[in-house]
């Protein structure tokens, strides 16, 4: 596969991933949750809406919410040389792992441009505990992960695309 055909797959996944996750985040904003309230949908979900001005899971927050914006520029960059990484990885599910992350970076990184803080809406919990509340660029960032890691297995191989992985050495391996 050439470069340029990656390049181009790589940019559609990522921004699908980041179109999705848009999507959820303005219906939620607009439709669903408009006033803010919690709707359960299960004994274990809830949507609650939630503005995030940290990192992962709230960190830092008092720290970094006085620079969204510089905050959504990383998130950008990092998006960027994930979309690089991918475009030149040889390895299907590794591809799509790192545009899956690129595109939760880039709906991320849209929401603290253009409102200061990411929208959450998706609340799991048991009992009285609660998983800090997410968004469809966290579902598509750990997805992403997830292939990533499924791409390093052995039997990942078959997956990997034409003139992708290790050569083989031993007895029957091509010379």
């Amino acid at each position: 596969m050439t470069i340029a055909r990656n390049v181009a797959g790589v940019l559609a996944v990522s921004a699908f991933a980041a179109g999705l996750d848009q999507a959820s985040k303005w219906l939620m904003l607009a439709v669903v949750l408009d006033p803010p309230r919690v709707i359960e949908l299960a004994p274990f979900l809830n949507l609650r809406l939630g503005f995030n001005t940290g990192i992962s899971f709230g960190m830092f927050r008092g720290t970094l919410e006085r620079w969204p914006e510089a905050l959504g520029l990383f998130k950008f960059l990092v998006g960027l040389g994930l979309i690089i990484w991918a475009a030149l990885s040889r390895h299907r599910l590794e591809r799509i792992g790192l545009a899956l992350i690129a595109g939760g970076a880039f709906g991320n990184a849209i929401d603290r441009w253009r409102q200061g803080a990411v929208t959450d809406f998706i609340d799991l919990h048991w009992g009285g505990w609660h998983w800090p509340t997410f968004n469809g660029a966290d579902i598509a960032i750990t997805l992403g992960v997830v292939l990533i890691l499924l791409a390093s297995l052995p039997l990942a191989e078959r997956f990997a695309g034409p003139g992708a992985g290790a050569r083989r050495i031993g007895p029957g391996a091509p010379r």
